[in-house]
């Protein structure tokens, strides 16, 4: 049997490498979407990441620069990607 999608560890893995968030939180919620179509496509994983990399960029660059860095796992699959990405609070 083939691996549909990475695993929730596997994605926090790589945006570590990618974004050196100083917070990063991956949930798989695939299992609150069984039975839908999309759900034989790959997995359903929601990401909370925090980093200086977002500093000054918009939301949808912020989003890019996510997508960017899971880009081997996107056609390996990942169905829906929900990301909050955040900078670091200005103190």
């Amino acid at each position: 049997m083939t691996r549909l999608a990475p695993s929730a560890a596997e994605i926090e893995e790589t945006l570590q490498r990618a974004l050196a968030p100083t917070a990063v939180t991956v949930i798989d919620e695939s299992h609150l979407h069984a039975g839908h179509a999309g759900a034989r496509e790959g997995g359903h994983f929601r990401v909370m990441i925090t980093s200086s990399r977002f500093a000054g960029l918009n939301r949808l660059s912020r989003h890019r620069l996510v997508y960017d860095a899971l880009s081997v796992w996107l056609p390996h699959g990942i169905h829906a990607l929900a990301i909050d990405a955040q900078e670091p609070a200005a103190r």
